[in-house]
């Protein structure tokens, strides 16, 4: 069995466990996941985030990767962080580089077990901007600046690809080979305030190709995670996870312990639970009915007629669910065109929101805590592939379970 059909079914601990630790953030990105802005009353304190780094100790994670919002905003940051590292449990940690003063940087180059990501949405500031705010590329070029100064061991740089920055992968990697640091590149989601701009900001069709062209020819040392597995549907597999982990082998805390299944996805159908319960987070990953059903055998459902689907494997749950597509049926960017007409034969469905919404221009958020419930995704696995459109299959498409 190969090492990803292990991974199908689940492991003892999350291989990348996000952790968004605030909502709070002082920037207001029009492509926020989380639309963040304001901090939420609610959020873990610090001797509840304490107590959650102790059980990841136990459970053996390895690292964590923490975001937000800003999450250097959050006081007790750098406290959690030393915390962390001294009861073995790593940190790589999301920032726009508000924070990573010369002292900061110079404290975190002697420090082990840390990595720090870059917020970066253009290799102009015009580009760059236009998406994160007024004044974000100075303060991450800033902080690339800082930390190379401190000596910093390697950095990431974090893109999230759209229309308009594919054009600048070159100087993306420019940059980062001028501060020492190693590109990483991520995939737009229509997920949080991203739905609004999907339409305006998602690379085109001949993006898609040009960017799986560049990865291909120049992207050895860059680092995808499993954003762009759809893309292998053109041909070789790109470097990385081709599978969605959700449930299997990440999920997310958010500030308030809510554990979602997939970081790109804060949707209450996909909230497995909150950590505060009995048996915490330890209880949620190995019980939760939800991640039990995501560690089923998935079917391809419509996509399993497509040759192409031990590659892709269907593409992004979280894409799919938030531009109302089923989630057994193609990518809204599948490469060979099936997503586009997936998204015109979409009459009268309506579109899943986030009710999770802090940022500064909503209104508060008065959101109850609500019992997660179960997706219907479909069991069992194809046991061939033709080349017809999946579009064509027989079979009924299936939804995310609506919440009551």
């Amino acid at each position: 069995m190969k090492l990803v059909d292990h991974f199908q079914y689940g492991l003892n601990s999350p291989i990348c466990l996000t952790w968004e630790l605030t909502y709070a953030c002082n920037l207001a990105c029009v492509h926020c996941l989380s639309s963040s802005g304001r901090r939420d009353p609610r959020e873990l304190s610090t001797a509840e985030a304490k107590g959650v780094i102790d059980e990841l100790q136990r459970m053996q994670v390895f690292y964590i990767n923490i975001g937000g919002g800003e999450p250097t905003v959050r006081p007790d940051f750098w406290e959690l962080l030393d915390y962390s590292i001294d009861h073995n449990v790593g940190v790589k940690f999301s920032t726009n580089g508000i924070k990573l003063d010369k002292q900061r940087s110079a404290q975190l180059a002697r420090t082990d077990y840390v990595d720090v990501q870059i917020s970066l949405d253009g290799a102009t500031a015009a580009v760059n901007d236009h998406v994160r705010g007024p004044g974000s590329y100075d303060t991450a070029i800033r902080a690339l600046e800082n930390l190379a100064e401190a000596g910093f061991g390697q950095p990431k740089i974090s893109v999230v690809m759209t229309r308009q920055n594919v054009d600048q992968l070159d100087e993306f990697k420019s940059i980062a080979d001028k501060y020492n640091a190693q590109l990483r590149i991520t995939r737009l989601r229509p997920s949080g305030r991203g739905a609004d701009v999907w339409d305006e900001l998602h690379p085109l069709p001949s993006q898609q190709k040009q960017m799986y062209d560049w990865l291909v020819a120049k992207g050895d040392s860059v680092l995808t995670g499993d954003s762009f597995f759809h893309l292998s549907a053109f041909g070789e597999a790109l470097p990385g996870l081709n599978l969605c982990g959700a449930g299997r082998v990440v999920c997310l805390i958010d500030p308030v312990g809510d554990v979602y299944a997939c970081p790109f996805a804060i949707h209450d159908n996909f909230l497995a639970g909150n950590l505060r319960s009995p048996g915490g987070f330890q209880e949620i990953w190995e019980n939760s009915e939800l991640f039990t059903e995501l560690r089923q055998p998935q079917t391809g459902g419509a996509c399993a007629s497509c040759m192409h689907y031990d590659s892709c494997q269907g593409g992004c749950m979280a894409a799919k669910f938030f531009t109302g597509l089923p989630l057994d049926g193609p990518d809204p960017e599948c490469v060979r065109g099936f997503g586009e007409e997936a998204l015109a034969a979409r009459d009268g469905v309506e579109i899943p929101k986030s009710e999770v919404d802090h940022s500064r221009s909503a209104p508060r958020n008065s959101r109850t805590p609500k019992a997660p419930v179960m997706l219907q995704i479909g069991m069992g696995r194809p046991d061939k592939s033709c080349d017809p459109s999946p579009l064509a299959a027989p079979a009924p498409l299936t939804q995310a379970s609506a919440r009551a």
